[in-house]
């Protein structure tokens, strides 16, 4: 088996040589890339200064050091011979804890799920909403003064709109029937979260990956070059962006609730009404806490934002949680995301701990269950 220490183990010595010799070329094209940085980053400077947009998070004051805590999940599908073994977890993570404070957590919250299913090409699509939603679960009871989303907080809808499409054409899978189930309470705390109207509690999504451009367009720069990645080179250490209105989608942002089933319908629809006047409300800034972190983008709702007072909170809970050049994110976003990436990995054993118990049972042949557990082919997947 392939390890991150002899990644080409399993690969034809021709191909490793193949492609380590086009790695020449792609470094020179990086190379022009870094050149073409390195020559507008003065001038790119000078926009942001022209245009206001740069504060420093002094200029909001030195609020106590607030409680976090970060939620992330992931899924897996073992594909067997038979039948379809699913997983999906999330989990809350604590951060780092102030001096003057106690850990709310003695150890990480988490939400499970895991069932057989029938062979179907769309379950991923549903447990990867019954993942999110539990996120949100997770994040919306978390009694912490900052709440990080690994994450966009546009995210959710997406994944919900598709599952929701799904599982009404397959009303006959039990994940289906779980996420219909689950759907109110996930939409109840994806719009707590989106309100934020609770003062001790914020709620911030951290975007690892991101191309959006609102800075960027606003400022007239270059179309190969997204916020986040040229921020990073522009952005002093304690200097952030001043909020603004998240870059919307070509089309209006939509949650299609009416193939619902009636008993979860109506309330859904509701839900769906407001997220997305919510999520239209939704700002984003960059900040770079430190000289060893790229620029964060950090999405908030509104009313966080406009609330001097609760937006240096979030920047003082993200400073403290990136203490150690050794972790290039907050300390409980990367704690949760290394939890969750075991998920994946702990399939196989999910599967060999159910054949054994089904052998122990079983009245006929084991050879029988040991083709009908063979794993075939594994998924997984986060956000």
């Amino acid at each position: 088996m392939m390890s991150d220490e002899t990644p080409f183990v399993d690969l034809p010595a021709a191909l490793v040589e193949e492609l380590i010799g086009q790695t020449v070329e792609v470094s020179e094209a990086l190379l022009e890339t870094f050149k073409k940085v390195k020559e507008d980053k003065e001038a790119f400077r000078k926009n942001l200064a022209d245009a206001d947009i740069v504060r420093h998070d002094s200029s909001l004051g030195y609020p106590p050091q607030p409680t976090t805590c970060a939620t992330d999940g992931s899924y897996g599908i073992e594909r067997l011979l038979t039948a379809d073994l699913i997983a999906a977890a999330a989990v809350a993570v604590e951060g780092l804890t102030p001096p003057s404070e106690k850990r709310h957590w003695d150890q990480p919250t988490h939400l499970s799920y895991i069932k057989s299913e029938t062979h179907h090409p769309d379950t991923s699509t549903i447990i990867r909403a019954i993942m999110i939603g539990s996120e949100l679960l997770l994040a919306n009871k978390a009694p912490h003064d900052v709440i990080m989303i690994d994450g966009s907080l546009t995210l959710p809808i997406i994944y919900f709109n598709q599952a929701i499409s799904k599982a009404s054409e397959t009303r006959s899978l039990q994940c289906s029937k779980d996420f219909i189930q689950r759907v109110p309470s996930f939409l109840e705390a994806y719009v707590a979260i989106l309100r934020s109207d609770r003062t001790d509690k914020n709620y911030i999504g951290l975007p690892k990956y991101s191309t959006r451009r609102e800075i960027g367009t606003e400022l007239g720069w270059p179309a190969e070059y997204d916020d986040r990645g040229i921020l990073t080179f522009l952005l002093s250490p304690g200097e952030f962006t001043q909020p603004r209105r998240m870059e919307q989608p070509e089309q209006q942002w939509h949650l299609y609730t009416s193939s619902l089933p009636a008993a979860v319908r109506e309330r859904a629809a509701q839900l769906a009404e407001e997220i997305v006047l919510r999520l239209e409300q939704v700002v984003i800034l960059y900040y770079k806490p430190h000289e060893w972190i790229p620029a964060l983008r950090i999405e908030i709702p509104a009313v966080i934002a406009s609330n001097a007072y609760r937006l240096a909170i979030i920047l003082q809970g993200i400073k403290h949680q990136c203490a150690t050049s050794s972790m290039l994110e907050p300390y409980p976003i990367y704690l949760a995301d290394r939890t969750v990436k075991s998920l994946s990995r702990a399939i196989p054993a999910f599967r060999q701990v159910t054949t054994q118990r089904i052998s122990e049972k079983y009245p006929g042949k084991i050879g029988d269950i040991i083709f009908a557990m063979h794993g075939y082919r594994s998924e997984s997947g986060r956000k």
